[in-house]
C-alpha cells in the first residue's frame, strides 16, 4: 500500500554571516518605519513576539556591529529650505587617502565613496541653505588643490528603498514623490528637534521621551512634532538603514543614463519604482566632464545582478537613451547621514 511521503520542512534562509532569524525579521520590519507611540519597541516587539529589552538589546548590536548604519529619523532637509549636492573629484591614486581625510572632515559631507571611474570619488554634501551647501563645495575645492564637479538635483523621481533578508528583493519601499511643494518654514523646536535626532534616536523603552528630557518638553510634544514634519516631508521615515554590504547586497552601482531631455522627466518617473533602485533623480549635465542627466541607484547581491537591473532599465528607456554607464563603488569613505549645524 503506498503511503504518502512526508512533507519536507522549508528550507532555512540563507543569512549573511553574523545575522540570525530574529535579527533578520528585525532588520526587515524596522526598516519600514518606527510607531510614533509612547513605547514604540514594546510595539514592535509584539508584533514580532518578541520582548522589548531583548529587542533593544539586539538593535544596539546591530549598530555596534556595523550591520545598521543609523537608526532614526531620516530628514529631507530640502522640504525645509536646505539643499543636498552630489559631487565628485577625480583624485590621483597617490593623494586618495589624503584628499579623502580632507572631504570627510567637513560636517556637511554626508556620504563619500569611492567609485569605478576617472571621477572616482563620489560625496554628498547635506547643508541647511543652498548657500552653505555651495560653500562645502567651495571648501573641498580650496582644501584639495581639485576641481570639484557639482551634480545637484534638479527633480526627484524616487527615494527609498527596502532590502529584505527574508524575502526576495530589494523591493521599493515607498511611492515616489508628489509634485514639488513650497519649503516648510522650520520653528524654533523643530531645529532644536532635528539637532538632537539627526544623529538618531536613543535605545531606551520610551525614546521619544528621552528625547523630551533634552528639549526640555513632553514625549508627547516630541511625537506629535515629529508626526507633523513626517506629514509634510521633512522626515522621510523613521527607522534603520541598513549597511547593504553586511546585508548581502555587495553590488552598488549608480547607473548614469544620456536620456532625451523632452522625455527624461516621464521616464525617470517609471524607473523611480523599479526594483532595486533606491535613488532616482535627474541632474545636469556638464560639458566636456559629463553627459549623463538621469541617476538611478541600483543594490544587488552580485555585479552581475545589478549590470542584469540596468538591462531592464535600458529596455525601459528605449531609443531615449543616448549612453549610460554604471559606477561601482568599491569603498564607502564615509556615511555618518544628515550633520547639520542647525541655527537655533
Amino acid at each position: 500500500m503506498q503511503t504518502d511521503a512526508p512533507a519536507l520542512a522549508p528550507s532555512p534562509p540563507r543569512l549573511p554571516p553574523g545575522i540570525d532569524l530574529d535579527d533578520a525579521r528585525l532588520i526587515d520590519r524596522l526598516q519600514l518605519d518606527l510607531p510614533l507611540t509612547e513605547r514604540p519597541f514594546t510595539d514592535v516587539a509584539a508584533e514580532l513576539r518578541m520582548a522589548e529589552a531583548p529587542l533593544i538589546e539586539r538593535l544596539g548590536q546591530m549598530l555596534a556591529a556595523g550591520v545598521l548604519t543609523r537608526f532614526g529619523p531620516l530628514f529631507h532637509i530640502e522640504r525645509a529650505g536646505g539643499r543636498f549636492i552630489l559631487a565628485a573629484l577625480q583624485v590621483p591614486e597617490a593623494d586618495f587617502d589624503r584628499v579623502a581625510a580632507q572631504v570627510n572632515a567637513l560636517p556637511e559631507v554626508a556620504h563619500n565613496y569611492r567609485r569605478d571611474h576617472a571621477l572616482n570619488m563620489w560625496f554628498v554634501v547635506a547643508a541647511e541653505t543652498p548657500e552653505s551647501a555651495w560653500a562645502a563645495c567651495d571648501q573641498v575645492e580650496a582644501m584639495t588643490g581639485l576641481p570639484v564637479h557639482a551634480f545637484p538635483k534638479e527633480r526627484e523621481y524616487f527615494v527609498g528603498l527596502y532590502l529584505p533578508l527574508l524575502a526576495r528583493g530589494p523591493i521599493a519601499a515607498a511611492a515616489p514623490p508628489a509634485a514639488p511643494r513650497a519649503p516648510v518654514a522650520l520653528t524654533a523646536f523643530d531645529r532644536e528637534l532635528i539637532a538632537a535626532t539627526q544623529a538618531g534616536l536613543p535605545l531606551a523603552p520610551r525614546p521619544y521621551d528621552s528625547v523630551a528630557t533634552v528639549l526640555g518638553c513632553t514625549g508627547a510634544q516630541v511625537r506629535e512634532r515629529l508626526a507633523a514634519l513626517r506629514r509634510a516631508g521633512v522626515v522621510r521615515r523613521i527607522g534603520a538603514v541598513p549597511n547593504h554590504y553586511r546585508l548581502g547586497y555587495v553590488a552598488n552601482g549608480m547607473s548614469v543614463w544620456d536620456v532625451d531631455d523632452t522625455q527624461v522627466d516621464r521616464l525617470g518617473e517609471l524607473i523611480g519604482g523599479f526594483p532595486g533602485v533606491s535613488h532616482c533623480y535627474r541632474r545636469p549635465r556638464k560639458a566636456g566632464v559629463w553627459r549623463y542627466n538621469l541617476f538611478a541607484m541600483l543594490h544587488g547581491h552580485s555585479r552581475g545582478e545589478v549590470l542584469a537591473q540596468a538591462e531592464q532599465v535600458a529596455g525601459l528607456l528605449g531609443d531615449a537613451c543616448r549612453g549610460r554607464d554604471v559606477l561601482f563603488s568599491s569603498a564607502i569613505l564615509k556615511k555618518t547621514g544628515l550633520r547639520l549645524r542647525m541655527a537655533i
